[in-house]
């Protein structure tokens, strides 16, 4: 089908490796309506790379990949945001039963830092010089939901609790004051941390073990993140997480039939307005 007009009627053109509408004339290839598009980078290295970033585990650097697949660290980062924009998958469906929520903190550690970038960075106890990442657990199918916030208020995290997961469904969290009043909504189980981390069935534990596969692939791997960046890494991280029941081969093909209608531009990417 032709991308432009969404005619069936096309030519392929074998000596230039592209087909032509019968109707508007216009040639394309595969690349057009994809992550590929206006991409120089053959077929063979996209797919390369798509393997290596869907199954490795703590994430895999665009240098390596660079190197893996001879192109320039620059070239590589490029591909790999928009594999991972091919990653990101929403649902418009709510989560049910029992669910996790809990919020880590992503940035450098204070002690890691020089002393001008430390004062400039923290004040006092809390986020300051961190970004705030929410997430949500089911733990029933073992899938995780992530969200880049601004604040940890009390308006901000349950309106995304209320999105995300059905009403009268069970949500298990610590003892932040920002979760008081899913009460009303849902059967909401408090454990308090600085008493115990379990209490029966009572915890956070599922979602604080994937915080740390999170962190382990940020510190690890990609060492530094802008922040409005930030969202894409989730992406990335959340979909090995939530697939790692499949094997290598059917999360690379899960990958590769999301890639249509995801064009992802460099203006767009570098652009800090984005996400």
């Amino acid at each position: 089908m032709c991308p432009r007009c969404s005619s069936k009627k096309a030519t392929y053109l074998s000596t230039r490796l592209l087909w032509k509408c019968r109707d508007c004339k216009k040639q394309f290839s595969v690349k057009v309506g994809t992550i590929f598009e206006d991409s120089a980078v053959p077929l063979d290295k996209w797919l390369c790379a798509m393997w290596m970033l869907a199954n490795c585990k703590n994430g895999v650097s665009s240098y390596e990949i660079g190197k893996a697949i001879e192109v320039t660290q620059k070239t590589a980062w490029f591909m790999m945001h928009r594999i991972r924009y091919a990653q990101h998958t929403g649902s418009i469906n709510k989560m049910t039963g029992t669910i996790e929520a809990d919020e880590t903190f992503i940035g450098g550690a204070a002690r890691f830092m020089h002393k001008h970038k430390r004062d400039e960075k923290i004040h006092g106890r809390g986020p300051g010089g961190k970004e705030i990442v929410f997430g949500l657990l089911d733990r029933e199918t073992g899938k995780v939901r992530l969200r880049h916030v601004a604040t940890r208020r009390k308006d901000e995290l349950t309106k995304i609790v209320r999105e995300n997961v059905k009403p009268g469904s069970e949500v298990m969290t610590d003892e932040l004051l920002s979760y008081d009043g899913l009460d009303s909504e849902y059967a909401h189980k408090v454990i308090n941390h600085a008493e115990k981390y379990v209490d029966g069935n009572v915890h956070t534990n599922r979602m604080e073990n994937f915080w740390s596969l999170l962190k382990r692939s940020i510190k690890g791997t990609y060492v530094s993140i802008e922040p409005f960046h930030l969202f894409r890494y989730l992406d990335e991280q959340s979909f090995r997480y939530n697939e790692r029941e499949l094997t290598d081969a059917q999360r690379f093909q899960k990958v590769l039939g999301s890639v249509a209608g995801k064009r992802l531009t460099w203006n767009n990417l570098t652009s800090q307005e984005v996400g």
